[in-house]
Formats: structure tokens, sequence, C-alpha cells
């Protein structure tokens, strides 16, 4: 039986064949495991008496064998492999671009080269095997993102929010685009999923790679998007609903009356009514000047929005504040329709204004434009304490609490409970298309329809 020691075989079966070869059988070990077992003829290094007087004797011989076998022809690091070059391009100066490639043999190198050749010839980028998704992600975000006029500050706080939640410091930062599979990216979801990520924030997570990939495809650092095709990448816990009632916040008819009743004297009472009588967002409401109002004409247009976030510069450094932006779509810059019993609210909101500028004299804050809504110091609304005090408004009047925003989808719900047509709406809501208004309030859609918002004038009668 052969000994193991040290992390070295040693032979202690010998058979003599004759007196100038001997003929050795040879059992090779791992710890605790036989590999295999050999016989093979081998000339004498050494006089056989030699051999007889050891009771074993080190298969150094069997291991250079192995090696001969292998054949090496570079070092690096203390380690053996073959190397192969090969010539991938030119650099500016017009000098050739060399590359190495390194295998255990001949073969593993120049297999490992004519890979990376074949990525080439199909459009790949030269450095695409060194690249990894982490670090160009990074670069894509603040040198391209972060300096598109397209993209608005808060949508790259977000962007910039994800990457450095899921993105930075995670097992999938440092991963090779050459090798990047689907597979590899539905097991991060899988797992962050498991530890109590939602689908939502997956889902938000899959949309900005899927932008990411689209890029790395358009710059050659990869040949297809693997987060592009929803029939290979699953949102775990997704549930996608036939009805979106379930999900859709709204005020009831009876509720829209409590709510009335309880804005009496509050000073929400102007932002709230008009929010539901036009069906604008929040951030438009607070960047309403008092120009972009024709009371003639019963239409506001709708330019500009306010809204806090976070602003980060190329390094990385975030100052959060109030910005007064246009809107990021160029469907969402409209005219919008109000009704006429809106009128004297809005009268209100004004004289209660120039009674605060009065009083406030010289202190009183000029802003760049004449804004509808503000503080009595002449401040734009903090949106913050806009959200504070409308959950407190509801849970006063013991109303149940629903976003801000439930007063957008009141607005679209009661048009078409009155029987407004879906493209007429979908343009006073500032959608992209109709389709999209259609698929949001497809449960409260009417078959008979007229055209006029005075529909909405009975609300506030």
């Amino acid at each position: 039986m052969p000994n193991y020691i040290n992390n070295t075989l040693y032979i202690n079966c010998v058979s003599v064949v004759s007196n100038n070869t001997i003929s050795l059988v040879i059992t090779r070990f791992m710890p605790e495991t036989i590999l295999e077992t050999e016989r093979f003829l081998v000339f004498p290094l050494f006089p056989l008496e030699n051999i007889v007087k050891q009771s074993f004797v080190s298969t150094s011989l069997y291991e250079r064998r192995k090696d001969m076998a292998r054949k090496t022809n570079y070092t690096k690091n203390g380690i053996d492999y073959f190397r192969v070059t090969a010539t991938v391009g030119k650099d500016g100066n017009g000098k050739p671009i060399r590359k190495e490639f390194l295998g255990k043999c001949k073969t593993e190198a120049e297999g490992k080269r004519d890979d990376y050749l074949n990525g080439i010839k199909n459009g790949l980028n030269v450095d695409f095997k060194d690249v990894a998704l982490g670090p160009l992600m990074h670069m894509w975000l603040f040198e391209i993102i972060r300096v598109d006029k397209n993209i608005k500050p808060p949508t790259f706080s977000r962007y910039e929010g994800v990457f450095r939640k899921y993105i930075k410091d995670s097992e999938i930062y440092g991963l090779k685009l050459n090798g990047l599979k689907t597979i590899l990216i539905q097991r991060y979801y899988n797992k962050l999923y498991k530890n109590g990520t939602s689908s939502y924030s997956i889902n938000y997570l899959n949309k900005l790679l899927c932008q990411f990939f689209n890029y790395a495809v358009e710059e050659n650092y990869i040949l297809k998007n693997p987060c592009k095709s929803r029939k290979s990448i699953v949102i775990p816990g997704e549930v996608k609903l036939e009805d979106e009632e379930d999900s859709l916040e709204y005020f009831t008819t009876e509720e829209i009356e409590k709510l009335k009743a309880a804005l009496e004297g509050h000073s929400l009472k102007g932002l709230v009514l008009l929010a539901l009588g036009t069906g604008m967002r929040r951030g438009e409401l607070l960047g309403l000047a008092w120009t972009d109002i024709n009371y003639k004409n019963l239409t506001i247009t709708v330019k500009r929005t306010v809204s806090r976030t976070h602003i980060i510069e190329s390094d990385g450094s975030r100052v959060y504040k109030t910005i007064v932006q246009t809107p990021k779509t160029k469907s969402s810059i409209r005219k919008v329709s109000f009704p006429e019993k809106l009128i004297p609210i809005l009268k209100e909101v004004e004289v209660k204004q120039k009674k605060a500028k009065m009083k406030a004299g010289s202190s009183y804050i000029k802003q760049d434009y004449d804004f509808v809504f503000t503080t009595a110091s002449g401040n734009l609304l903090n949106v913050a304490n806009v959200s504070r005090s409308w959950s407190n408004l509801l849970s006063k009047n013991k109303i149940p609490h629903r976003k801000f925003h439930a007063l957008r989808h009141t607005f679209a719900t009661q048009l078409f409970a009155k029987g407004q047509d879906v493209e007429v709406v979908s343009k006073l809501l500032g959608h992209s298309s109709s389709e999209i208004t259609r698929k949001t309030y497809i449960h409260v859609l009417p078959e008979d329809k007229v055209s006029s918002v005075a529909l909405l004038n009975d609300l506030f009668g």
C-alpha cells in the first residue's frame, strides 16, 4: 500500500522485470480518496539496488511526466501557463495593440484567444472581456445620464439611489459583462426578494439595468441585453392584476363631500380643490403661477413643477433642495380646463396672499414666478409639510387615508363615471398616450361618452 506523507505520494510497491528496467504499479491518492491506478514502464534514473534498499521512493517522476504532457512556456506570479498573443487593433498612434491569453496548456490558451477574436469580429468592444458591470454602470450614470438635460434631478436621484443600494458593494458589481447571463441576474433578484426587497423595487432595478445594458450593447461591450426579455427574466413575487381597481386609490362621492366640509377654513383648501377639479399633480400645482390662469377661457397652462430632491454632483456629493423645473415629458406641458365654480376659490387664495404680502412688507420673499400657493412669508410650500398637513386633515376628519395623488385619480374616475371620452381625459391628465389612461382606469370606463369638463361643476355646488 502506498504511503501519503506531506501531500506527496511515495511508492512501496516495486516489481523487478530485469536488471535494467523496473515496472512500477502506482496508485495515486488524494486525502481519503483513491483516484486511479496506472501501470507504466520506467527507465531507471539511479541504480536499482538503491531503490530496493529504500522502503519507498518519491513519485516526483510521475509529476514530471504530467508536467511534460502539459508543456508551459510562461510563468506569472509563480504559476506556470501556456501563453499566446494576438494583435487586437491599433492605438491612437497607429501602433499594434497586443493582448496575451493564458491557459494551463496550449489548447486552452488558443481557445481563449479564438473566443476573444470571434467576439471582436461580431462587433464587440476591444476591451469587452475586461469590463465589469459596476464600474461601467457608474461611469454611465455620472458621465452620461447625469448631464442629460432630458433627465430631471429627481429622476437621476432615484437612479443614483438604486445604484447605491442594489449595485454598489453587491455581488453583481464585479461581474464581467463578457460572461454575464440572464440567470445570474435572476438569481440576484431572487435573493433580494428572499431578503425582503419588494417586487416593486426589484422591478425598478430591472428597468434601470435594462437601460444600462442597452447602452452596453450600443457601445459593443455585450451582444445582447440580459434584462430585456420578460420571458427569460421574472420579477419575483410580482402579480399582475386583471382588475386595477384594487391598486388604484380614489375618493368616493361620499368621501368627497366629507373632504369639502373639512377644508372650510383650512390652509390646504385651494390646493386640494384645484387638484380635485383639474387632475393636476401636486408638483404642478405647487409650480402654478397666477399668470398661468385664464379666468376668461377657464384654462390653466401647466408648464413647471416644484419638487424636493437630492442634487447629486459628479463627485457623488448630495444636497437636498427645492427645485422648479419644466415637466419631464412633452405631454405634461399642457392646457387644462377647470370648472367655473372654482373661480371664487382661486380668488379667495389670491386675496389671502395679498393680505400676507401687505403684512410682511419688505420681508415678503420675492420668487422668480408669482406662485399661487406660498407660505405667509412668500416661500414655496414645502412638499413634506403639505404631505403632513394632508395626512392630519384626513385623520382628524376620519376620512380613509389616501395619498395626495389620489385626488388626481378621483378627478379621472369622476369624469369617466359621467361619460367623458378617454382621449379627452388622457390629454387633461398629461398622459403620453390614451392607452396609458385606458389601462389605468379600465374599471371605470363607461360605454356612453359625452364631452365637457363642466360635468364636474356639481362637485363644487
